[in-house]
């Protein structure tokens, strides 16, 4: 791979263009300063003309092949869930710098494998795990920063939807090697998010369920970490929830913070809008804004109500231009996926067998 010069914007393709190559990759790669979407691969025509449309520069491709010849300086993999791990290995090995949506593998194995080869090839991997930048997660991690809540005793996440009909597709297979069902879809998300606020679990429960009918694989699904601070993680994710519980739930030896609705990010991009200045870009009214108080339910007026941080996937782009052109570190790392991965692989075992899984501090977590 050539070395760009200096002001020269960095050449992005995308492979894959159904829910994360349209809606979120595409975008926030053309909305972001210094990088421009030159290829998306679809062997779908209508979906090849509708990236057309809605990027008239762009070049598309059937099939990844043809990337490797096209000199590009990042490759943003976004298609199913098995072709992660083929694909970044292909890229990696031709120095190729690589983003990868998650999860990034099926396994923890094979999401260090890939770490390991992105050093030996002195190339970049990353993974997108956008929902650190959320708006309420933005919000927690400045009141934890403020110690406002005192010391965390029990941190409650969920990412519940109603989805009471099957819609088809690789994302609901019981084939094991499509990684499909909730936790790897949604566990991967509220899970990062545990670890980046509380650090490395050491205790994993968990309960998965395919509740609809037909389901082949989970729905709906509670996960249980014991984190090595001594915080507890009660993780919820479901399409089967008739009624929303809130988004975050976090306990505090002083106070809690409750927050409902999800960030208005995902949204706002399946709306077609762009983080492009023309716009207030990830913002909340005050009528959602989580509420911290102590005795008191934020659903009868309890607690104050706190401002909620403005959301910015587009940060997550910018970060990785950054890290390309100055050799700095990737925002999402492979090794924080692989401990992800380590939790979630945990959570399956402890639901098949019913038993907590205890995983061990090494010297990966800084400790010996």
């Amino acid at each position: 791979m050539s070395t760009p010069a200096p002001t020269a914007p960095l050449r992005v393709g995308v492979i894959g263009y159904g829910l994360a190559g349209s809606v979120f990759h595409a975008p926030l790669v053309a909305a972001t300063d210094g990088l421009v979407l030159d290829t998306v691969v679809t062997s779908d025509p209508d979906r090849q003309a509708q990236a057309r449309a809605e990027f008239p520069d762009v070049h598309t491709a059937p099939t990844a092949d043809e990337l490797w010849e096209r000199d590009l300086d990042l490759v943003v993999i976004a298609s199913p869930n098995k072709t992660h791990v083929p694909l970044a290995t292909t890229a990696l090995e031709a120095g190729i710098p690589v983003v990868v949506d998650k999860p990034l593998a099926a396994t923890a194995a094979e999401a260090r494998a890939l770490g390991a080869l992105a050093d030996r090839r002195g190339t970049f991997l990353s993974v997108f795990q956008n929902r650190r930048w959320d708006n309420d997660f933005l919000t927690l991690r400045r009141l934890l920063a403020d110690d406002e809540l005192g010391e965390v005793q029990r941190f409650e996440s969920r990412f519940e939807r109603w989805r009471p009909h099957l819609k088809g597709g690789w994302r609901e297979s019981g084939a094991p090697e499509e990684i499909g069902g909730l936790l790897y879809d949604l566990g991967s998300h509220v899970v990062d998010q545990a670890l980046v606020l509380f650090g490395p679990a050491v205790r994993v429960y968990a309960e998965t369920d395919a509740r609809r009918p037909g389901a082949e694989t989970d729905d709906d699904t509670f996960i249980a970490l014991t984190h090595a601070s001594g915080v507890r993680s009660h993780l919820y994710v479901s399409a089967t929830t008739a009624q929303l519980g809130p988004r975050f739930r976090v306990l505090g030896s002083r106070a809690g913070y409750v927050k409902y609705g999800l960030d208005p990010q995902e949204g706002a991009l399946r709306e077609g809008l762009r983080p492009d200045g023309r716009l207030p870009w990830g913002e909340e009214p005050p009528h959602l804004w989580g509420r911290v108080g102590s005795g008191e339910s934020p659903l009868t007026g309890g607690g104050a109500p706190v401002p909620t941080e403005q959301g910015d996937y587009p940060a997550y782009y910018s970060a990785v231009e950054a890290a390309l052109r100055t050799g700095g570190p990737a925002p999402v790392t492979a090794l924080e996926a692989a401990r992800c991965l380590d939790v979630l692989e945990a959570a399956r075992m402890s639901s098949q067998e019913g038993v907590a899984v205890e995983l061990p501090l090494t010297a990966e977590h800084g400790t010996a």
